[in-house]
């Protein structure tokens, strides 16, 4: 799954209306600024404030997600 890049350049955090970069696993949007992460589903990226996870929290989920891997 893969955001288009004009897309990407076009959104922004619906909370302080900074600039958002796809997560390494491309599975949600960082905002920087306000230390959130956006989901994508079914290639949709949720823009949702309510369905923001804190950055901290989603790094700490794809990790435990990665040691189970392997």
């Amino acid at each position: 799954m893969s955001i288009n890049k004009e897309l990407l350049d076009l959104l922004a955090c619906p909370k302080c209306k900074q600039s958002l970069e796809l997560t390494k696993n491309q599975d949600g949007l960082i905002c920087s600024a306000c230390k959130k992460v956006y989901p994508i589903e079914d290639d949709i990226p949720i823009l949702l404030i309510e369905e923001a996870i804190d950055l901290e929290t989603f790094e700490q989920k794809n990790k435990e997600k990665e040691e189970k891997q392997c």
